[in-house]
C-alpha cells in the first residue's frame, strides 16, 4: 500500500497516523494519536481485501469477538471500522520492538528468553482459541517484545483476509516458526532450539496439523518442566535500549496520508458463509459431495476404472452392478439386499453422571473400573456407580487422545498409560485394575538413540496391549530432516513385557507405518510409508520373532501412503482387514499367511467418490463393520455377505452431510463394540448405540460440547463412558 510523505496530515477515523507504517500480514501498521493525545496502533487493510465484501463480514465478526477478550499477552482491540473505504483496526499502543527487528539487529535469543516468548504466545493464543477466535498472523513481524513479555494483537488481520480462514493449528505452526526464528537468528535451524523446547516447539511444526499441540497443552508442558524464570529483565540489554528509543521516537512523529479508494458496493444481505470442513490425514479426505455415498457392492477382483460410480441416485439400496464377478460369495443384489436402516432412536437414559475438578484428556475402561486421566492426575471410578474406586495417582497426560494419538490401553486386568509424573517425562506405566496401584513404569525417553545430542523425536502415537506384550508405536522425526511427499517417514514399534515393563525388542523403518495390534495373537500389521504416486503394501510384523518382517501384500492402486493413518486397517477372527485401491475396496487376508480370503469393492450410487474409514469388528470377530460416509455396513467375516446398512440422516454441525466420524479417516476410536451393540459417533456430535443384529438404533446421545474430531469416550463391558468437559457420564448398552 502506497503511503505518501509525512507532510500531509491525514486521518483514519478519529486517529492521526504518525510516522511511516510497516507491513504486517494483510495490512499496514501505524502508530496513531487521538485529538486528546492518546496513542494507539492502527492496522489498515490494503485495497485488495477492502474490495471484497466477504472480507469485511469476516473482519466485523472477528472484531466483535476480539473486543470481548483480555489477557496478559494480548494487545486489546479498542476501535475498528469494517465499513471504512480502507477497513482498519485500532489496538492499545504498546511500547516495544517487533521480534523480527530485535533478532535481525541483535541476534538470536537465549533459552530463558525463548521460554518466556513461547509461554507468552501460547497463553495469548489459549485465550483466543478458547473464545473460538483464530489469530491467523503469528509471525516475527506481528509479535511485539515488551519489558513485561511478548505481545500479539487480539486480532490478526491476515486471519480475516485468508481464504480459507486459518485454524488454531495454523496459529500453533506460526508460534513454532516464530520461536524457532528467535532461537536460530532467522536461519530456521531446529538444532538451535534448547533441549527444554525442542520437543514441544518441534511438535508445533509437525506437517500434520492434528499432531500439533494446542496452546493450552504448550502452556502446561512448560509449566510442568518447573524450570526457573529468568532473573531481572527477560531480554538482552541491547534490545531494551532499542525499545526505549523506539518509544521516544513515537512522540515526535508526524502524520502521514493513506490513499482512499472508492468504496466497494457489496451484495445485499451478504454475510459470512460457514465453510464445509473436509477432514483427513495422509493426503486423503472424505470427499462426499452434498451427501453421504449410498453404497453398492462389487466382488470384481480386477481393478475398476477410476471414477466408476453407480447411477441409481442417492437413496438407492445396495446392489450388485451389472456384470460384476464375485470372489467367493455373491454380492447383495437389488432384489435380495437388505434395505438401509435410517438411524433414529430415543435419547439415552444416563446410568450415572459425576462432575470433577479437571477435564479428562483420555479414558480407558474395564467392565468394573474406569480410568480417568487429566492434565494433573489419574483417577479410577467404579463403572457401575461412578463412585471413587481407588486413590488418585500423580501420573498425568496433558495432550490426551486426539486424531493421531491414543495413549491408553487395557488388557488382562491391567490399565496402561503413556504419561508424565512430577520430575519424570515420557513414561509408560501399568496400573492394576483390581486396586489401582502402579505395577511398573519405564522411561521411554531413556531408550531414545542419539546420546547427549538429541537428534530424533520418537513421537508416541499409539499404545496397545495383547498377548502379554505392550506395544508403543509412532513416528521417528529427525530434527534436521525436511518433510516432503517424496521423503518417506520412519515408523517404529517398541515391545515391552506386560508383567514387568522390560523392553523386549524394537524395530523401525520406512516400511513401518500405521501399525495395527490385534487383540490376540502375535502378528501385527504395518503399512509401508512410501513416496506419493507409488504402489504401497501392507506387511505382517511377527512379534514372536522380535519384530521380524513377514509376508507382504501389495495394494491395488498407487496412493499417498507416506503419512500416518492410511491405509485404514482392522482385525477380525484371525484375519487382517485393510482398505485397498483408492479407498473403495475392503481386502480380507489370513493373518498368518497373507492369503486373500475375499475382497469387496464399494461404489457410490450418486457419483460421489467412495472413501472407506477404518474397518472394525464385533468382539467375537464374526462381523466386520465398514464406515463409508453416512453409511455403516455390516458384513460377514466368513464370506463378505452384507447383513445390514445403517444410514445417518440430517446435517453435521458444520452444515454438510452428517457422516460417521470413523469414515473421516481420522485416528483414535470413533467406533467400538460391546457384546451385542455397535457404538459409533457422527459429525453432528451424536453417539449412536446400534443393535449389532439388526442395524437399528437403540438410543442416541448428543453433546455439542464435544471436540470437532469426535467424542472423548470409551466402552467397558456393557457400558459406554463419556467425558464432557468436567462431567463423566455412563450409559448402559441398552440405554436403560
Amino acid at each position: 500500500m502506497e503511503v505518501p510523505g509525512a507532510g500531509r496530515n491525514r486521518r483514519i477515523g478519529p486517529y492521526a497516523l504518525l510516522g511511516s507504517g510497516r507491513t504486517v500480514g494483510g495490512g499496514e501498521l501505524f502508530a496513531a494519536r487521538t485529538d486528546e493525545g492518546l496513542l494507539v496502533t492502527v492496522t489498515v487493510a490494503g485495497p485488495e481485501p477492502a474490495a471484497n465484501p466477504e472480507f469485511r463480514d469476516r473482519l466485523r465478526a472477528a472484531v466483535e469477538a476480539a473486543r470481548r477478550l483480555s489477557g496478559a499477552f494480548l494487545v486489546p482491540v479498542v476501535d475498528a471500522d469494517a465499513d471504512a473505504p480502507l477497513p482498519w483496526v485500532a489496538t492499545r499502543f504498546t511500547a516495544g520492538l517487533p521480534l523480527r527487528h530485535a533478532v535481525d539487529r541483535h541476534g538470536a535469543l537465549g533459552e530463558p528468553a525463548l521460554r518466556v516468548l513461547a509461554d507468552g504466545l501460547a497463553r495469548a493464543l489459549a485465550v483466543l482459541h478458547g473464545a473460538g477466535t483464530v489469530h491467523g498472523g503469528v509471525d516475527p513481524d506481528s509479535v511485539l517484545l515488551t519489558m513485561d513479555g511478548p505481545r500479539i494483537g487480539a486480532l490478526g488481520l491476515v486471519g480475516a483476509t485468508a481464504s480459507p480462514p486459518p485454524s488454531p493449528t495454523d496459529d500453533m505452526f506460526g508460534l513454532g516458526a516464530t520461536v524457532l526464528y528467535a532461537a536460530s537468528g532467522g536461519e530456521q535451524d531446529t538444532d538451535a532450539l534448547p533441549a527444554s523446547l525442542r520437543e514441544v516447539i518441534g511438535g508445533c511444526l509437525y506437517p500434520e496439523p492434528s499432531d500439533r499441540p494446542t496452546a493450552e497443552q504448550l502452556v502446561d508442558y512448560l509449566e510442568h518442566q518447573g524450570l526457573p524464570a529468568p532473573e531481572g529483565g527477560w531480554l538482552p540489554s541491547a534490545v531494551t535500549a532499542d525499545m526505549a528509543a523506539a518509544a521516544a521516537a513515537v512522540g515526535s512523529a508526524r502524520a502521514v496520508q493513506v490513499p482512499v479508494p472508492p468504496r466497494p458496493v457489496g451484495a445485499p444481505g451478504r454475510g459470512v458463509s460457514r465453510r464445509n470442513v473436509l477432514l483427513g490425514i495422509a493426503g486423503g479426505a472424505a470427499l462426499l459431495g452434498g451427501g453421504a455415498a449410498a453404497l453398492a457392492f462389487s466382488g470384481d477382483s480386477a481393478p475398476a476404472p477410476e471414477g466408476r460410480a453407480g447411477g441409481l441416485g442417492t437413496t438407492a439400496r445396495p446392489t450388485r452392478p451389472s456384470g460384476a464377478r464375485t470372489t467367493s460369495a455373491p454380492s447383495p443384489s437389488s432384489e435380495d439386499g437388505p434395505e438401509p436402516v435410517v438411524l433414529t432412536g430415543p435419547d439415552a437414559v444416563k446410568a450415572w453422571s459425576r462432575t470433577g475438578k479437571r477435564a479428562p484428556t483420555c479414558l480407558e475402561a474395564s467392565d468394573k473400573v474406569v480410568m480417568v486421566v487429566t492434565d494433573k492426575a489419574t483417577s479410577f471410578m467404579e463403572a457401575a456407580s461412578g463412585d471413587r474406586a481407588f486413590d488418585a495417582l500423580n501420573t498425568r497426560n496433558s495432550f490426551g487422545a486426539n486424531m493421531s494419538t491414543y495413549p491408553t490401553a487395557y488388557a488382562d486386568g491391567v490399565f496402561y498409560l503413556l504419561c508424565d509424573a512430577p520430575g519424570q517425562w515420557g513414561l509408560l506405566a501399568a496400573f492394576d485394575a483390581a486396586d489401582g496401584k502402579v505395577k511398573w513404569a519405564v522411561n521411554l525417553a531413556a531408550s531414545d538413540p542419539g546420546g547427549a545430542k538429541i537428534v530424533s523425536n520418537y513421537g508416541r502415537q499409539y499404545l496397545a496391549a495383547s498377548g502379554g506384550t505392550v506395544y508403543v508405536c509412532g513416528v521417528v522425526r529427525d530434527y534436521g530432516r525436511k518433510f516432503s511427499t517424496d521423503n518417506p517417514i520412519t515408523g517404529y514399534i517398541r515391545a515391552f513385557a506386560a508383567t514387568t515393563g522390560k523392553k523386549l525388542w524394537q524395530v523401525q523403518g520406512t516400511d513401518i507405518n500405521n501399525v495395527l495390534v490385534p487383540p490376540s495373537g502375535s502378528r501385527l500389521l504395518a503399512a509401508s510409508a512410501i513416496p506419493a504416486k507409488q504402489p504401497g503394501r501392507v506387511q505382517m510384523i511377527d512379534a514372536a520373532r522380535k519384530g521380524a518382517r513377514g509376508w507382504k501384500v501389495p495394494l491395488r492402486y498407487p496412493s499417498p501412503y507416506y503419512g500416518t493413518g492410511w491405509p485404514m486397517t482392522g482385525y477380525a477372527d484371525g484375519h487382517f482387514l485393510f482398505a485397498g485401491g483408492k479407498g473403495d475396496t475392503l481386502s480380507v487376508v489370513d493373518a498368518a499367511t497373507g492369503t486373500e480370503k475375499w475382497h469387496q469393492r464399494f461404489e457410490a450410487k450418486n457419483g460421489d467418490r467412495v472413501r472407506m474409514g477404518a474397518p472394525f469388528s464385533s468382539l467375537d470377530g464374526a462381523t466386520v463393520y465398514v464406515p463409508i460416509g453416512s453409511d455403516l455396513a455390516a458384513l460377514s467375516t466368513a464370506d463378505g455377505t452384507l447383513r445390514w446398512v445403517a444410514t445417518l440422516d440430517g446435517a453435521s454441525d458444520t452444515g454438510g452431510a452428517n457422516l460417521f466420524t470413523a469414515s473421516l479417516r481420522l485416528g483414535g476410536r470413533h467406533a467400538q463394540c460391546s457384546a451385542d451393540t455397535v457404538f459409533a459417533t457422527d459429525s453432528a456430535k451424536t453417539l449412536w448405540a446400534i443393535d449389532a443384529a439388526t442395524g437399528r438404533a437403540r438410543w442416541k446421545y448428543s453433546d455439542p460440547s464435544q471436540p470437532d474430531v469426535g467424542f472423548r469416550w470409551t466402552v467397558g463391558g456393557d457400558r459406554v463412558f463419556i467425558a464432557s468437559h468436567l462431567t463423566m457420564t455412563a450409559i448402559a448398552a441398552d440405554g436403560r
